[in-house]
């Protein structure tokens, strides 16, 4: 895998974490440092960890699978960027229920709900043999980096935008699902 499809697949798991970074920076009362840090780099940690233990559980299956591994791929990013889709066009309003999103256990699972495609994420780089702290460290630096800018532009830009960003990210693991198959199959070098 290239740096830069790594860094699009940073990009795209990081959409999830800029969302909800958005609502919350939109939602909070006072946006100081210490809410800002507590979410990027929960945030960050977990799209960090998800990766790695994906694929640990990804390199357990590899003999059984490599001869499909880039249609696994392709399944598991199209999955995950499908629910992204759906996702962005689903709004329950249970957000603005949270008080503070950025404390206790309403913090620990906004981090696990938005890393858990990293999960999936790490099965599919296992099977295409990726150096996985490397790419790990990568994918929690974006995230981090887009959970800091997601809260610190959410007033200005509203949940509205965030829900599009969802989309976008969505699309975006889509496509590199597909071009892995096609690389794979020769279609594209």
């Amino acid at each position: 895998m290239s740096i830069w499809a790594l860094i699009s697949v940073a990009f795209a798991l990081a959409m999830d974490a800029f969302a909800v970074a958005l609502a919350v920076g939109a939602r909070l009362e006072k946006l100081s440092y210490r809410p800002v840090f507590r979410l990027s780099f929960h945030f960050g940690l977990f799209q960090f960890l998800m990766p790695i233990i994906g694929w640990l559980v990804g390199r357990q299956v590899e003999r059984y699978v490599l001869s499909v591994d880039h249609w696994i791929a392709l399944a598991l990013l199209a999955l995950i960027g499908g629910k992204m889709i759906w996702e962005s066009f689903q709004h329950d309003g249970t957000e603005s229920a949270l008080a503070d999103p950025t404390r206790k256990w309403s913090l620990i699972g906004l981090s696990i709900a938005t890393s858990i495609d990293a999960l999936a994420v790490g099965l599919s780089l296992a099977l295409l043999d990726v150096q996985i702290v490397g790419a790990s460290i990568v994918i929690g630096i974006v995230a981090a980096g887009m959970t800091l800018i997601g809260m610190r532009f959410g007033r200005a830009l509203g949940e509205r935008f965030g829900q599009r960003m969802e989309l976008i990210g969505g699309l975006v693991l889509v496509a590199i699902g597909v071009r892995i198959v096609l690389q794979h199959t020769g279609v594209i070098s």
